[in-house]
C-alpha cells in the first residue's frame, strides 16, 4: 500500500490543521494507521494510531485532548485533526499502516508516507 500526508501548514499558537493520509494499491481498511512526528534534530516518535475498524484508539500523551485521529476506510483516507497547537508540534507529520495491530512502536508499522511538514509559531 502506498500512502501519502498532506495538510501541513504554517499556523499560529492555539490554532488547528487537520492532515490527512491517503492510501492506495490495497484496501485500507486491511491496516491499523499510525501517526508519528519527527522535529529537527529529534528522533521520531509516536502520535496517534487506530485500528482497522476505528474500535481501537491511541494517543500520545502530548496530544491528548487536543488531537483526534479518524479514518473513512471507504475514502482509504485517515485524518488526524490538531487542535490548540503548540510551537512545540512543530515536526514533520508522516502516516503509516500496519498489518498487525495499532503500535506505539514504529517498528511495528510496515508502510510509511512522505511527510508533511507542521510549523506551528508562537
Amino acid at each position: 500500500v502506498q500512502l501519502q500526508a498532506s495538510g501541513g501548514g504554517l499556523v499560529q499558537a492555539g490554532g488547528s490543521l487537520r492532515l490527512s493520509c491517503a492510501a492506495s494499491g490495497r484496501s485500507f481498511s486491511d491496516y491499523a494507521v499510525g501517526w508519528f512526528r519527527q522535529a529537527p534534530g529529534m528522533e521520531r516518535e509516536f502520535v496517534a494510531a487506530m485500528s482497522w475498524g476505528g474500535a481501537n484508539i491511541y494517543f500520545a500523551d502530548s496530544v491528548k485532548g487536543r488531537f483526534t485521529i479518524s479514518r473513512d476506510n471507504a475514502k482509504n483516507t485517515a485524518y488526524l485533526q490538531m487542535n490548540s497547537l503548540k510551537p512545540e508540534d512543530t515536526a514533520v507529520y508522516l502516516c503509516a499502516a500496519a498489518e498487525g495491530p495499532p503500535s506505539y512502536n514504529i517498528n511495528e508499522y510496515d508502510y510509511f508516507g512522505q511527510g508533511t511538514q507542521v510549523t506551528v509559531s508562537s
